[in-house]
């Protein structure tokens, strides 16, 4: 049995490994909140069929291309969302598709990937989903992650800097390229913001994977680290840290496994 950990729980445990410990250790759930995803899935489908299946052979599609995709992916949606998501792909044609000369077919499009890497004599497999992969013309990848969002909010630049080295080390090496970009476009205002990918954000990642192993191994050292994530962690009542006296933490752990997996869809 593997032991899965995403780019959300890295995240988790960069920011705090008390709060890991408890949340994927522990098993203790936190109130989520989940909006409709059918219209930025529908938009992530569309945008699949319109960069896979494409005819290479001409330089441009035309606007009725975008609209084919999009009918054969819009079924179920209300008409209301028909309408709005027709307005946002003919923007992604205007900015994105017709102001080109031509479009180049993409290395991969709404996939997975997937590496091995060995740290602290554990096995990580590390797999995660992408939108899309081009190839630039000056070499290397960029990795384009459609956002339907209404509103254009980056994450910290320390969460960028953690995806953006786990994609590194699984291109690297399914693909024996680097990732050059990785780039953020959000379907809803056409902005398109890139984020310049380097060597280090790999060994950045590696470093931090082999410090979680440890931790994992021999099941200690997870610690609060206060800050500002504290005023909105649903863990307080049985941190030490922020409760003058913390609840004690209900033991729901399962024996921990040595082998380990990475996936960061």
């Amino acid at each position: 049995m593997t032991y899965q950990i995403s780019a959300t729980k890295l995240q988790t445990y960069h920011r705090c490994p008390y709060a890991y410990s408890l949340r994927y250790e522990h098993k203790l759930m936190t109130p989520e909140f989940f909006g409709s995803a059918a219209l930025g899935n529908a938009l992530h489908q569309a945008l699949a069929q319109c960069h896979r299946d494409w005819h290479y052979r001409f330089p441009l599609p035309p606007i009725q291309w975008v609209h084919q995709c999009w009918q054969e992916h819009s079924a179920g949606l209300s008409e209301g969302q028909v309408v709005e998501g027709t307005k946002i792909l003919e923007q992604y044609y205007q900015k994105f598709i017709a102001s080109e000369v031509s479009i180049h077919q993409p290395l991969a499009v709404e996939g997975k990937i997937q590496a091995h890497l060995q740290v602290e004599n554990l096995e990580f497999v590390i797999s995660g989903r992408y939108d899309r992969i081009d190839f630039l013309e000056d070499g290397g990848l960029e990795l384009i992650d459609y956002k339907s969002s209404r509103e254009v909010r980056l994450p910290d630049a320390s969460e960028i800097d953690i995806q953006i080295g786990l994609y590194y080390l699984a291109l690297e090496q399914t693909y024996r390229q680097s990732l050059q970009y990785l780039s953020l476009l959000f379907l809803r205002t056409g902005e398109k913001i890139r984020f310049k990918a380097t060597g280090e954000h790999r060994k950045q990642v590696q470093t931090m994977i082999g410090d979680l192993a440890v931790r994992l191994r021999h099941d200690r050292g997870w610690e609060p680290t206060p800050g500002k994530q504290c005023d909105r962690c649903t863990f307080a009542r049985y941190c030490p840290s922020v409760t003058a006296n913390p609840a004690p933490v209900p033991e729901t752990r399962s024996k921990p496994q040595l082998q380990l997996a990475l996936n960061f869809a």
